[in-house]
């Protein structure tokens, strides 16, 4: 479910060139803070997938809502003891 997540989210991820030929920047619409900027695209690629991945943890451990990407949601169920 969580790899899942991931590469739904990813999917939306949105790059732009920077000007003066400084490397790519990169978010993800809809995930605010998760961003990331590096020499190439493919670095920015992984550099934002693990920005993503950091926010994700981050933010079920404080019990914040994720947003639902393509159906999926994930939120952290607490059992009764």
């Amino acid at each position: 479910m969580l790899t899942a997540y991931i590469q739904a989210a990813m999917k939306r991820a949105h790059y732009e060139i920077l000007a003066d030929n400084e490397g790519y920047y990169g978010n993800i619409p809809g995930f605010q803070g998760v961003w990331a900027n590096a020499e190439t695209l493919e670095e920015c690629r992984e550099e934002l997938r693990e920005a993503l991945e950091d926010w994700i943890l981050f933010g079920l451990g404080l019990g914040h809502t994720l947003p639902e990407v393509d159906g999926l949601k994930l939120e952290v169920i607490k059992e009764a003891i």
